[in-house]
C-alpha cells in the first residue's frame, strides 16, 4: 500500500512539472497569479518587508546622525538646509579630541601619560579576565555541587543584580579612601592593616578598588555573569565529570582540563560583557577616579576640545555644537567595541544560546 502511494505521488509530480515545463515564464506567473494563495503570500511579503524597512530605519537613523554630524563644522550645524551630508567636509572634530582631551596620551602636573584608550583598554582587559574566570568557579560550584545553603548563595548573587548601585556609592567610596583589612565601618574597629602599620590605605585613583572588587565577585554586573555560567554549566552531563573521576581526575584537574575547553563560548560571551561595560563605565570610573592627576579613561573625552572652544566659542551655534562634539566622541568611545565584537560575534552568538536564556 505505501508503495503504490509513493509511485501514485511520484507520477503526479511528473506530470506536473511536464506540464509546466512545456509553459513559457509569462504563462507560468499568470497560472500563479490566479490564485488566492499566491497573491496572500505577495501581500504578507510586502508588509514584512515594509515593516522591517521601517524598523531598520528608526534604529539606525541616529547612528546615521551622529555619524554625519561628526564631519561637520559649525557652519554646516548652523544652516538650516543641511541634514546628513556636510557641505564644508572637516575632520577638525576627530583631530581635537584626539589631541586635547588625551585620546592616546593625556598631559597632566606630572607630564605626559597614557590617554583613556590605554587606560581603558587594560582596565577592562584586567577587569573581564578576573570576573570571567571568578564567574567561572562560582558558577561551577553552584551548578554542580549540592551542598546546604547553595540556593541562599545563588538568591544572594540574584540580589547584587538587583541593588542599584548608587546604594552602595558612599560606603565603596569611604571603604577604598581608607582602605583596611577586617575593619568595620560602622563601628570603628581597627583593621589588620591599621593594626601592623599603624595607617590605612588609599586606593582612589589606581586600579585596585576595580580589582579588589571583580576577585570578590561583586564588581560591576557580576552577578549577572555567574548567573549566565551558572546556567551553562547545569547544561554539561554529569557523565562527563563522572567518567574523568572514575579514570582518577580530581575535582580541579577535571574543572581546568574538561569543563574549560567545553565553556569557550560562553567565557568569551561572558568576558566580552565584561569589558564592554567596564569600557563605558561612568559610575565606578566616576568614584574611584577623582582629582587632575587620576587617571584618564574613556568618559573623560566627552568634554569639548579646547582648540575648538577657542576657535568657535562665540558662534551662535556653539552649544548644539558641544552635543555634536559629544556624539564624535562617543563614537570614538564604541568604535574600538564594534571592531572587537565584528571578531567575535561568532562566539557571541554561541554563548548565549547555550547559556539557557533563549531557546
Amino acid at each position: 500500500m505505501d508503495s503504490k502511494t509513493v509511485i501514485t505521488k511520484e507520477t503526479k509530480n511528473r506530470i506536473q512539472v511536464d506540464y509546466e515545463g512545456k509553459l513559457t515564464f509569462k504563462e507560468r506567473m499568470l497560472k500563479k497569479l490566479k490564485t488566492s494563495n499566491t497573491w496572500i503570500k505577495v501581500v504578507v511579503n510586502i508588509f514584512k518587508f515594509i515593516l522591517m524597512l521601517g524598523v531598520s530605519y528608526v534604529i539606525l537613523f541616529p547612528f546615521f546622525s551622529k555619524i554625519a554630524g561628526s564631519f561637520m563644522s559649525p557652519s554646516d550645524v548652523a544652516d538650516a538646509t543641511v541634514s546628513l551630508i556636510p557641505r564644508a567636509f572637516t575632520l577638525d572634530q576627530y583631530k581635537y579630541i584626539i589631541s586635547d582631551n588625551g585620546y592616546f596620551f593625556h598631559t597632566n602636573s606630572q607630564g605626559v601619560q597614557l590617554g583613556a584608550f590605554f587606560n581603558t583598554l587594560f582596565l577592562s582587559a584586567i577587569c573581564a579576565l578576573i570576573q570571567t574566570m571568578v564567574a567561572c568557579l562560582v558558577g561551577y560550584g553552584l551548578a554542580k555541587f549540592k551542598f546546604k545553603g547553595n540556593g541562599l548563595i545563588m538568591v544572594v548573587v540574584v540580589i547584587t543584580m538587583i541593588i542599584p548601585h548608587s546604594a552602595l556609592e558612599l560606603s565603596m567610596v569611604r571603604h577604598f579612601t581608607s582602605f583596611d583589612l577586617g575593619h568595620v565601618m560602622a563601628t570603628e574597629t581597627t583593621g589588620i592593616l591599621s593594626t601592623l602599620t599603624g595607617s590605612k590605605i588609599e586606593l582612589t585613583n589606581t586600579y585596585l578598588p576595580f580589582i579588589i572588587l571583580s576577585l570578590g565577585g561583586i564588581a560591576f554586573k557580576n552577578g549577572l555573569y555567574i548567573y549566565l555560567l551558572r546556567q551553562f554549566f547545569k547544561g554539561v552531563p554529569d557523565e562527563l565529570e563522572e567518567s574523568a573521576y572514575v579514570d582518577g581526575s580530581g575535582t580541579f584537574r577535571t574543572f581546568v582540563q574538561i569543563i574549560l575547553p567545553l565553556s569557550v563560548p560562553m567565557m568569551i560571551t561572558v568576558f566580552l560583557f565584561s569589558f564592554s561595560w567596564q569600557w563605558t563605565d561612568q559610575f565606578y570610573s566616576g568614584l574611584f577616579f577623582i582629582g587632575s592627576n587620576r587617571p584618564w579613561v574613556m568618559p573623560d573625552i566627552t568634554t569639548a576640545p579646547t582648540s575648538l572652544e577657542i576657535l568657535y566659542g562665540n558662534h551662535p551655534v556653539w552649544s548644539l555644537y558641544q552635543n555634536i562634539l559629544q556624539n564624535t566622541a562617543g563614537i570614538l568611545i564604541i568604535a574600538p567595541l564594534v571592531v572587537m565584537y565584528l571578531f567575535c560575534q561568532k562566539y557571541l552568538v554561541q554563548g548565549i544560546e547555550r547559556s539557557g536564556l533563549v531557546g
